[in-house]
């Protein structure tokens, strides 16, 4: 054989071998989970991964890939300080490189990661902090929220105990997500013809509610009209078992408060009747998406999926469907996907205002009803507040 001939048939054979080699695997999509594994808000963090996990298997169909790239997620514990909440989302900008980030579980956690989002011009998705600050004076144009803000929680419940004579005392926790909440819930209230004549707030490990619980009582003991304690508590021990054991009804003052984990609940049940507006119960939001949920949790773990489950799932289905419309993860081409875009989740449609990136939804008026077969208070719909009911303001300085 002529040397030529030698030469072809080695060029031959070593494109045989090259065509018969695997193709490079496509690089991965890489999602950041932050939230606050340690700590008090360790349940609202377990549940956010369950739906966050939950949610990327519903929007790809079971197969957690996208334009043939895995989808990898990485996670991340702030353990509830804030430092470590601007530290581990640069890690994870930085280090690991992620495409996008998703939470914290904590305000005060958010607010401090709001500016690492603009420092390495990457989205931050957050979900299930509430502070209306992070996506209102604090925010930047990196910041997308699926989680409910303060306002839509505020003015939901607004529209559920508002009236003209409504007198109501506030007991919050002392730091963002109770000051935020209970602004917003002055504001909301401003129309309905109800006030609020007393704001209490107290450390987020309160335990014994003596004392504020007494000067609550003192302040609407010397007002007329229809008296009401309005409570925004966070974490799964509450005040709610305690304050009905000091009888607030022989003075004629009513509880209320918003939706919370089930087993947060629990201490709802010696408080049958109670109003209140909820973010999500599984059993109230009837569509395809949380049929899924519902049964698939129910199937998987032996229980309903909780509150922060259901706003994991609407995160983890964000992500996909932005990533889906823009066709990269190139943070320009996300941010100009997902301003104004409509997606599906557990709670139906949610809309990312192009204004501020908060995610505008359905919010459910609830009354408890007390079953002996169920371990707690069961949230009764007693209406849909829809999108167009809630003039959730604009709060950034866009």
């Amino acid at each position: 054989m002529s040397l030529n001939w030698k030469r072809l048939a080695v060029a031959a054979a070593t494109a045989a071998a090259i065509g018969t080699a695997p193709a490079m695997a496509a690089d991965p999509i890489k999602i950041a989970l932050i939230s606050g594994k340690t700590g008090p808000l360790e349940a609202y963090a377990k549940q956010t991964h369950t739906g966050l996990m939950m949610g990327l298997e519903y929007a790809t169909q079971g197969t957690m890939e996208l334009d043939g790239r895995k989808i990898e997620v990485i996670e991340k514990d702030t353990q509830l300080k804030p430092e470590i909440a601007r530290a581990v989302l640069a890690e994870a900008y930085g280090d690991d490189e992620v495409d996008l980030a998703i939470g914290p579980t904590s305000s005060g956690d958010a607010l401090a990661m709001l500016p690492v989002a603009q420092e390495y011009e990457k989205i931050l998705l957050v979900e299930p902090a509430v502070a209306d600050s992070i996506t209102g004076d604090k925010w930047n144009r990196y910041i997308f929220r699926t989680g409910r803000n303060s306002s839509q929680d505020a003015i939901s419940n607004a529209v559920a105990l508002g009236k003209p004579g409504v007198k109501i005392a506030t007991l919050a926790q002392d730091y963002a997500f109770g000051r935020d909440g209970v602004a917003a819930f002055r504001e909301a209230l401003a129309s309905t013809g109800a006030e609020i004549v007393h704001e209490e707030y107290v450390p987020r490990d309160t335990t014994d509610f003596t004392a504020p619980a007494q000067r609550i009582f003192d302040a609407l003991d010397g007002v007329q009209g229809d008296k009401v304690l309005f409570v925004i508590w966070a974490g799964a021990s509450t005040p709610f078992a305690k304050l009905a054991a000091m009888e607030p009804e022989r003075r004629g003052i009513k509880i209320a408060t918003g939706g919370n984990i089930l087993p947060a609940m629990a201490a709802y049940k010696a408080l049958p009747g109670m109003e209140g507006a909820t973010y999500y119960y599984y059993d109230i939001p009837k569509n395809p998406v949380n049929d899924w949920l519902v049964t698939e949790h129910q199937k998987r773990f032996g229980t309903p999926p909780d509150f922060f489950t259901a706003g994991g799932m609407s995160a983890g289905i964000a992500a996909v469907e932005a990533i889906r419309k823009a066709g990269s993860t190139e943070t320009e081409d996300l941010i100009k996907a997902m301003e104004g875009m409509e997606f599906m989740s557990p709670k139906g449609k949610m809309i990312f205002r192009k204004e501020d990136h908060q995610a505008l939804q359905e919010m459910y008026h609830f009354k408890i009803k007390v079953d002996d077969n169920v371990a707690w208070g069961i949230p009764e719909l007693v209406r849909v507040i829809g999108i167009d009911e809630m003039n959730v303001p604009v709060r950034n300085k866009r």
